[in-house]
């Protein structure tokens, strides 16, 4: 019971923070306060707008927002979100362009569970609708499930990814995206053993820790230091009575949030310093740089308890996947038997979450896959979020990535638009 009131005191931190924020801000916006000049009333007013946005996106699922599609004649398309598959701690969801001719290339962009929404992959999904089919996996908050539920581990989440890739069909391309580096090479070797026609025809691994150990951060490194006990004690707790998945076991979203900001304090101090200054001159907008990014990067979701401590134990500790002997349901998953699907690893040379090396392990470990199905690529000077949503992955991984699949599709797709990435 103690777990449950300590989420709920750090839901009433977040509330009361978020409170306080809006006080400041109807405080200084009283007409009496604009009688004479009060610089200090401007700072009051500045301070409120940025706590009352920053606490108040925490608990809010960002949209979508995907811009309309042009086709080749310069006609837009509006794009609508449609639920494929509905299961109790993720879906799959289409986003279709009704009007626009249907692109031959099928991608299922496959998102990480670590803390954010599937919406951080905003920028990459809409890199790719104007050349692809696309299709996400977005994965529900643990603290909006009820405890009836389930549980829900790195076994159900690599059973979800085979759910979703038997819905798809085999002309399907997978890109994966970190954390579901490993779990989408599982599903695949599943698939190869249980049901080789529903194999998808590539998987494109993105900065993923197939094998922590194969060059160390300070992910792997917390990793390796701490006892799963500790971990237990220290990291999980249970919904609050405000939430539909009240008891339910989970990592905090909020305590994540805490965890992310920690390992740059000096760079998120100074970028709400600099927009507190920015909004007391008038110079803050709605959709500044700032507001656009902290939008994203604050609003968390709480992980199942079980899927944090299995894969900080499996994947990371037990290195099940770099030794190939992860199990689902009681029976091996051998990436050996990975014989037909093209595998192409992406890395980034400054990436300090999942470090080069890390997803290039997966190579060798696909003993029954030929040479010519395996392909690699390390971007120069790219950071771990530039290679799936920045610059790098614009300019110069898009189009690789597109290439790869063109190179193994049943058929030849068309070019990839020269101005999507623009």
């Amino acid at each position: 019971m103690k777990y449950m009131m300590t989420y709920d005191l750090m839901e009433s931190t977040r509330n009361t923070y978020q409170w306080l924020g809006a006080s400041a801000r109807a405080y200084a916006s009283y007409p009496m306060m604009s009688w004479g000049t009060n610089p200090g009333m401007d700072w009051l007013k500045a301070w409120g707008e940025v706590t009352e946005r920053t606490f108040a996106r925490m608990v809010v699922k960002p949209d979508w927002n995907i811009p309309a599609i042009s086709d080749d004649k310069g006609k837009d398309h509006p794009v609508v979100i449609k639920r494929v598959l509905e299961r109790p701690f993720g879906d799959l969801i289409h986003f279709t362009t009704p009007g626009r001719k249907a692109s031959k290339r099928r991608v299922l962009v496959v998102a990480p569970m670590s803390g954010h929404y599937a919406t951080l992959l905003r920028k990459t999904v809409i890199s790719l609708l104007p050349d692809a089919d696309v299709y996400i996996t977005d994965w529900h908050n643990a603290r909006d499930i009820p405890v009836s539920a389930g549980k829900f581990d790195v076994e159900d989440y690599t059973l979800y990814l085979v759910d979703f890739l038997r819905e798809l069909g085999p002309d399907t391309h997978v890109i994966a995206v970190c954390q579901p580096v490993p779990l989408a090479l599982a599903a695949t070797a599943y698939l190869a053993a249980e049901d080789p026609k529903a194999q998808p025809r590539s998987l494109t691994l993105i900065g993923g820790p197939v094998d922590p150990d194969a060059n160390p951060t300070e992910v792997t490194d917390f990793g390796r230091s701490v006892t799963m006990g500790q971990l237990e004690q220290t990291m999980i707790q249970r919904v609050g009575f405000k939430y539909a998945g009240v008891g339910r076991t989970v990592y905090p979203g909020l305590l994540q949030l805490a965890s992310f900001i920690s390992m740059n304090m000096e760079t998120h101090t100074d970028a709400f310093r600099d927009q507190i200054i920015k909004s007391a001159k008038g110079e803050a907008t709605e959709h500044d740089k700032h507001n656009m990014f902290y939008d994203e990067y604050l609003a968390v979701m709480d992980m199942t308890a079980e899927f944090y401590l299995s894969t900080v134990e499996r994947i990371f500790k037990n290195r099940e996947i770099a030794l190939n002997s992860f199990t689902v349901n009681g029976k091996l998953v051998d990436l050996g038997k990975i014989t037909t699907v093209a595998v192409n690893i992406v890395e980034g040379e400054n990436d300090d979450i999942s470090a080069p090396g890390q997803c290039l392990a997966a190579l060798p470990l696909l003993t029954g896959l030929p040479d010519s199905k395996k392909a690699a690529h390390l971007e120069p000077g790219a950071g771990h979020y530039g290679i799936f949503a920045g610059r790098s992955w614009r300019q110069n991984i898009r189009p690789l990535v597109l290439a790869f699949i063109d190179a193994n599709s049943g058929d030849t797709a068309k070019p990839a638009n020269k101005n999507a990435a623009a």
